[in-house]
């Protein structure tokens, strides 16, 4: 039975290694950066609000408009982060709300970022109409649109995956669903969760000029931020300052990679499930920084004096059996919160429902003008040859390319910054100079947009597929030298059995990521041009553009009902092909 190995060695070696006051000093002026960026950005979300919004173009305003598209980022992944955590435990443990709610999660993940956006920002300034808060906070929640469908996808995929002798021995010593939820579950998702982390602000920052910068009817919506201020530069046509919001976009995302991304990427690997540990392992230049801390070291020897003064308190604290009163009291007052939970849901989705109904009823079933359902449903089938198409273009290099890169600490390590930065710099803000290339090579649009949907798609693949091959058991590795495969061999029976769950999860949501690119896909403005390829999400961007909300709304239902479909009949039948065969559950 595999074990979970928690590496304590590293806060040994810290408290072995020299110190240095100069480290202290950085790291609480790091802190005191970290605290006045968010009073800044809290003051911007304080602030009045402002129907016109100019966006300087001056590389002066580029740190601050960098910060508040930073914090936006953020705070979108702190609310996925709690959603996958609730979402993804619910799901995993209640057989009978998992029927609904994956299925839900399917059709929130194939509504694209533009079919949130009008009801989302409308709502929001009518709650909100004297406040930037109300613009800011759909922002945030279109972002968190963008992130949070693969993380909870690869989160509940782990906790089904976790092997059944792990939770027997759960059940064992008595540990209650907070103690399993937290010493089991996490830990079992943690290298899933974490790669999928990076991927999902990759996805936030993909759509960062559309959240920032977005026209609605007649209505120009714009919040100061490194999205705008590229949208901006575009419509201006300002070679430098687009040059320098490129500069400021990768200096940020290489920042966040080495300084959050990477110690979280070496911290993950303790939860490995395995009973040997690699002898290569991935290493943090910023842990490594803060083993000479002589505040880390101080912490450190303060709670190890903490253990050892009380083990019995501790074991306690971590190991004490549950009561059955309390366990009783808990599953009654889960029943009744399940049960209003249950009625709340089903009153918004009747009221949402009668909403649509009524919104959709007012689209013909065929037209003059092409706006009608005869229209949209070749439409559809357009956009699904080119999203198949762009997931398998990516498939092919992403698969290969990812087991190698997981299998190698070294170069994941080294690979690591320049996957992250190419992956999250915002694609959109490319696609004009890619479409110039498309019309100066004569390519047709219609076969071209697949180059810009693919990405949108080809990261989730790799990112999934990196996490697949780095959770690979040592014990694997170990049993396939004993018995001297061939690298063929290991292929076949070590690396693609234990990623494919992990690509299957990718392919998912790549899939999902290739619809949402649609909208910015097949419709793209060149200096005043606009190039069209005829497709379901080139008529969501112009119903978007022109506030036309009955086509914008039998749009996105058509791509969310049609994709729900997909998943139903082709991806779930993947899914039970992934337990049933290559989990390490089984």
């Amino acid at each position: 039975m595999g074990l979970y190995v928690f590496h304590t060695k590293r806060v040994r070696e810290a408290l072995e290694k020299p110190a240095s006051i100069g480290i202290d000093l950085l790291l609480v002026g790091g802190v005191a950066a970290l605290i006045g960026g968010f009073f800044m950005f809290s003051k911007q979300i304080a602030a009045p609000y402002t129907p016109t919004v100019n966006i300087s173009l001056s590389f002066k305003a580029l740190p601050k408009y960098t910060l508040f598209s930073l914090s936006r980022g953020f705070a979108a992944y702190v609310l996925s982060l709690v959603f996958t955590l609730i979402y993804g435990t619910v799901a995993a443990h209640n057989h009978r709300a998992e029927k609904v709610m994956i299925p839900a999660l399917d059709v929130l993940q194939a509504i694209p970022v533009l079919g949130f956006l009008p009801s989302l920002v409308l709502a929001m300034i009518s709650l909100f109409p004297t406040r930037e808060f109300g613009l800011e906070l759909a922002c945030i929640v279109m972002v968190f649109t963008a992130q949070v469908w693969n993380m909870t996808f690869s989160f509940h995929g782990s906790l089904r995956g976790i092997p059944p002798a792990l939770r027997e021995v759960a059940r064992i010593n008595g540990f209650s669903g907070w103690q399993t939820f937290r010493m089991l579950e996490v830990p079992a998702a943690m290298i899933g969760l974490v790669w999928n982390s990076m991927m999902s602000m990759a996805g936030g920052w993909f759509f960062l000029t559309v959240n920032e910068a977005f026209t609605l009817g007649n209505h120009d919506f714009r919040l100061p931020g490194l999205g705008s201020y590229m949208k901006e530069a575009i419509d201006q046509g300002n070679v430098s300052a687009m040059i320098a919001a490129v500069i400021a976009m990768v200096v940020m995302i290489v920042v966040v990679d080495q300084v959050f991304w990477r110690p979280i990427v070496v911290w993950a690997q303790r939860f490995k499930l395995e009973d040997l540990t690699g002898g290569d392992a991935p290493q943090s230049w910023l842990l490594n920084l803060i083993g000479h801390s002589p505040l880390y070291a101080a912490i450190s020897r303060y709670i190890s004096a903490r253990r050892k003064a009380n083990p019995e308190k501790i074991d306690r604290l971590n190991f004490a059996k549950s009561s059955p009163e309390r366990e009783k009291l808990f599953a009654v007052a889960r029943k009744a919160l399940m049960i209003l939970v249950q009625i709340g849901l089903a009153l918004a989705v009747a009221w949402g429902a009668w909403s649509l109904f009524k919104l959709m009823k007012a689209l013909p079933i065929h037209a003059a003008n092409h706006d009608d359902y005869l229209h949209l449903a070749l439409a559809l089938l357009l956009s699904f040859v080119r999203t198949s198409v762009a997931v398998l273009l990516g498939a092919a290099w992403a698969l290969p390319v990812g087991i190698r890169i997981g299998l190698s600490p070294t170069w994941s390590r080294r690979l690591q910054p320049i996957i992250q930065v190419v992956a999250s710099f915002p694609a959109p803000m490319l696609f004009p100079l890619v479409a110039m290339a498309l019309i100066a090579t004569h390519t047709p649009f219609t076969g071209g947009c697949i180059l810009l949907m693919l990405l949108g798609a080809q990261w989730y693949i790799l990112f999934n597929v990196i996490a697949g091959a780095s959770a690979i058991p040592a014990d694997l590795k170990e049993v396939a030298a004993v018995y001297n495969m061939s690298e063929k061999e290991r292929w076949k029976k070590v690396y693609l059995p234990c990623v494919f769950p992990y690509l299957l999860t990718g392919l998912i949501t790549a899939a999902g990521g290739a619809w949402n690119a649609t909208i910015v896909s097949e419709y793209v403005q060149v200096k005043g041009h606009t190039l069209t390829a005829f497709g379901l999400g080139s008529i969501i961007s112009r119903a978007t553009n022109d506030g036309n909300f009955p086509l914008l709304t039998a749009s996105v239902v058509i791509m969310a009902v049609f994709v729900v479909l997909v998943n139903r009949v082709f991806w779930k039948r993947l899914y039970r092909l992934a337990e049933d065969r290559y989990s390490l559950a089984t």
